[in-house]
C-alpha cells in the first residue's frame, strides 16, 4: 500500500531520530504560536520573515518526495510521524500522546493542550479540530482493541463550546463484527463533556489480505492503527 514504508530501522536509530526531531518540531510549533500573537514592530516582522524564508530554503535543500506516510519495522511498530494529530514531525499536530489501557481492550485516552492556533469561535476550539482529534482517538481505540480500521463514518454531537487550553479525550470500542468496528468517544473540558462522537472503522481490503498472510495468533500490526 503506497505510503506504508518498511524501513526496519534499529530501535536505537528510531530513538535518536525521536530525540532530534521532537524538540525541533516543537520549536516550529512555538514559532507558529508566536507569529500568530506577536505585537512587535513592523520592521521586526519583516526582518523575522526574511530569516524564516532563509531557514525554509535551508530545510528544502534535502527533503522527502511527497508526504511522510507511515514507516514501520519487521515487528509492525509504526511511526506515523507525519500524522496531523499525533505526528512527532508535524508542527500542525498538538501533538496528542494517546494512552492505551494495558488490557488492550480498546480503551484509550489523552490529556492535551490546544492553544490559540486551534481557535474557531473566540476562545473556543474550532469544531473541525474537535472532529480531527476525535477521529484519531476513535481510530486508535479500534486498533488498540485489535480491530483496526479506517474511518468509514464519523458522527459528532457538539454539547457545548470546547474551550482552548487543557483538555481530555477518551474513546472505547462499542462493538465489532468481522472487519468492522464501532467506536465512541468524547472530549472533556473544565465543565464536562463538550463533544461526543461515534464512528465506524473498516479494515480495507489490502489490509485484510495482508493480515490473512500472517500468523493468526499474532496481534494486528500497530501501523494499521
Amino acid at each position: 500500500m503506497p505510503g506504508y514504508v518498511r524501513d526496519d530501522l534499529p530501535e536505537e536509530e528510531v530513538e535518536r531520530q525521536r530525540d532530534l526531531y521532537g524538540p525541533f518540531t516543537q520549536s516550529i510549533r512555538e514559532l507558529v504560536d508566536a507569529g500568530l500573537r506577536t505585537l512587535v514592530a513592523d520592521e521586526e516582522v519583516l526582518a523575522v520573515q526574511a530569516e524564516v524564508e532563509a531557514l525554509t530554503a535551508r530545510l528544502r535543500a534535502s527533503q522527502l518526495d511527497g508526504a511522510y506516510g507511515v514507516r514501520f519495522s519487521a515487528e509492525g511498530r509504526g511511526r506515523p510521524w507525519g500524522n496531523t494529530v499525533v505526528g512527532l514531525r508535524n508542527a500542525v499536530a498538538p501533538p496528542l500522546k494517546i494512552e492505551h489501557h494495558p488490557d488492550r481492550d480498546g480503551r484509550v485516552w489523552s490529556d492535551f493542550h490546544l492553544g490559540a492556533v486551534y481557535e474557531g469561535p473566540p476562545g473556543l476550539v474550532h469544531g473541525g479540530v474537535s472532529a480531527l482529534v476525535l477521529d484519531q482517538l476513535l481510530g486508535e481505540s479500534a486498533g488498540a482493541g485489535g480491530k483496526p480500521g479506517m474511518t468509514a463514518t464519523l458522527t459528532l454531537t457538539y454539547k457545548r463550546g470546547t474551550p482552548l487550553g487543557e483538555l481530555r479525550g477518551e474513546a472505547w470500542i462499542e462493538r465489532a463484527e468481522s472487519y468492522k468496528t464501532w467506536a465512541r468517544g468524547h472530549l472533556i473540558g473544565p465543565e464536562g463533556v463538550t463533544v461526543e462522537a461515534e464512528g465506524l472503522f473498516v479494515l480495507p481490503r489490502w489490509a485484510r489480505e495482508a493480515l490473512a498472510k500472517q500468523d493468526p495468533e499474532k496481534a494486528p500490526p500497530r501501523y494499521f492503527e
